[in-house]
């Protein structure tokens, strides 16, 4: 593609005398190491590294163009943009020739439950016989496609190819999770999206953010900017995604899990046995575009346990009504759906129960918990993950949160781990978010055990819990891991009746 067709939309702000409009690329590359020869490099400034200082490596694997922030004193053609995560999308969407126009895409945004949302829907979707693709904090998958996820939402570029690559491979809808980091360095810039839903809002990356109105302003901008062709669905029992109902141009779906007076709404729940039953309850006929969704309500009982999976599926059929699937496809779609890894998980129940829930915030902690003081056992032994390299700020509202929803809970035990032979240099936890955790801890009651290594703590917990007893592994990148380790020791301790069944669940985990 002739470079003045990859500039169509970019505004440039200066190039030096070596660039030429009329020449073509079939390469982009933000990468370095990527470049092949002839290319285009786009360096991107990141919170760690700036790609700049990679100009010359570049140039030296066969880049003959940059994109910059800078112009660099180098010998080689390059274009000064105001921003080049803004102008990668523009390009990217330029030189793959807006493929997610033809797809069907639907983004998810929300502090919790964004994965296990996007998993029922994909569920809802096979239900239908459609051709899916998927992205998100789990997989990017498509057709034969299979690629474990480094980020939730990848980098523009790489979005914008895989995107092209479903469109030749006849994939028809698309389930996307947005995060608030790919909103933030508009990774998802350029994406026609069809429907985009915000589930719930609660404090998350405060430390990567910088403060909670700056986070929001990220997560909103998915529903601030979007289209009057899409339709967005919003949680309505939010005040902060209430507010953006006359702040977008989409055609807003407001629903509610507590409030009977909206039109689509949750009753009768039961969630006794820890997998939730509800009534789905719509009170009139509503339009959205081209579809009438009648008036009426229907019942939904969950194969996966906890609350959050009950706010999950709504969100899911919602959006598979909006396009007019039958109500038949999606409870089939949804009564197939088995659960996402880590998302209040049941991964043992014989002796004992053990859920493994990523327990990443205070509002994932609040649910987590809430859920388990309606569940029937006889003592809670809580394995507390410690997130790393997440901040002070986190850890101690995580720790408030924790022992704010204990109250209520007859404990066994509860221990702490920093998973020191499980996390590398970006999850490792520091002494100041170990502190400050131990002080909310110390302040309170409850008495705890602290463990660095992973393995040791499940020994811990192993040696504590007694028969009908629960064991919740609470904790993000240092728990991932978990199953498997704990798996093994089950086995040892001759507590597993299927141990091919057991180790066959941990062989085919992504995580």
């Amino acid at each position: 593609m002739k470079l003045k067709e990859l500039l169509r939309g970019i505004e440039v702000l200066e190039v030096n005398e070596q660039v030429d409009f009329e020449k073509d690329y079939n390469n982009l590359a933000y990468h370095s190491q990527k470049v092949k020869n002839g290319g285009i490099f786009i360096a991107l400034k990141g919170s760690l590294v700036d790609g700049h200082k990679y100009l010359y490596d570049a140039v030296k694997k066969g880049a003959n163009l940059a994109f910059v922030e800078e112009i660099q004193d180098l010998n080689v053609a390059q274009i000064r943009v105001e921003n080049t995560r803004k102008t990668m999308a523009d390009l990217a969407n330029n030189f793959y020739e807006n493929p997610s126009s033809k797809l069907h895409i639907t983004g998810i945004t929300a502090t919790n439950g964004k994965t296990s949302t996007a998993f029922m829907l994909k569920s809802i979707y096979e239900a239908a016989k459609y051709e899916i693709g998927i992205s998100g904090t789990v997989e990017l998958s498509y057709k034969d496609v299979l690629i474990p996820s480094l980020l939730t939402t990848p980098e523009s570029l790489d979005l914008q190819m895989h995107f092209a690559n479903m469109v030749k491979l006849g994939v028809e809808k698309v389930v996307m999770e947005v995060s608030s980091s790919g909103l933030e360095s508009y990774r998802v810039r350029d994406v026609d999206f069809d429907i985009v839903t915000f589930n719930n809002f609660s404090r998350e990356h405060i430390d990567q953010h910088g403060s909670l109105e700056k986070y929001y302003k990220a997560k909103s901008s998915l529903i601030r900017n979007a289209k009057e062709k899409t339709i967005a669905i919003l949680n309505m029992d939010f005040k902060e995604i209430k507010d953006l109902t006359d702040k977008t141009k989409a055609v807003v779906v407001p629903y509610s899990l507590n409030d009977k007076s909206y039109n689509f709404h949750l009753e009768d729940l039961d969630i006794s046995t820890g997998f939730g039953n509800y009534t789905f309850v719509i009170n009139d006929d509503f339009k959205v575009k081209d579809q009438i969704i009648k008036k009426g309500s229907f019942k939904v009982k969950l194969k996966v346990a906890g609350y959050s999976a009950v706010m999950n599926s709504f969100v899911a059929i919602l959006v598979a009504m909006c396009q007019g699937i039958e109500l038949e496809t999606i409870i089939d779609g949804i009564e197939s759906y088995r659960g996402v890894e880590r998302r209040f998980e049941m991964i043992y129940n014989e002796k004992f129960k053990v859920i493994d829930d990523h327990f990443a915030n205070s509002r994932n902690i609040e649910v987590t918990l809430d859920t388990i003081r309606k569940m029937s056992y006889k003592k809670l032994h809580l394995l507390y993950g410690i997130r790393g390299n997440r901040g002070t700020t986190l850890n101690r509202e995580n720790g408030r949160k924790i022992v704010d929803e204990l109250k209520g809970i007859k404990l066994g035990s509860f221990i702490t781990t920093k998973s020191v032979e499980m996390v590398g240099p970006k999850d490792k936890v520091s002494d100041d978010e170990v502190k400050v955790l131990k002080e909310v801890l110390d302040a309170s009651n409850i008495s705890y055990e602290e463990f660095d290594r992973l393995d040791e703590a499940l020994d811990r917990v192993l040696d504590k819990v007694e028969e009908d007893d629960l064991i919740l592994l609470g904790g993000c990148q240092g728990l991932d891991k978990a199953f498997g380790v704990l798996a093994n020791k089950l086995i040892e301790r001759n507590l597993v009746k299927d141990k091919e069944d057991i180790l066959k669940r941990v062989s085919q985990r992504i995580c």
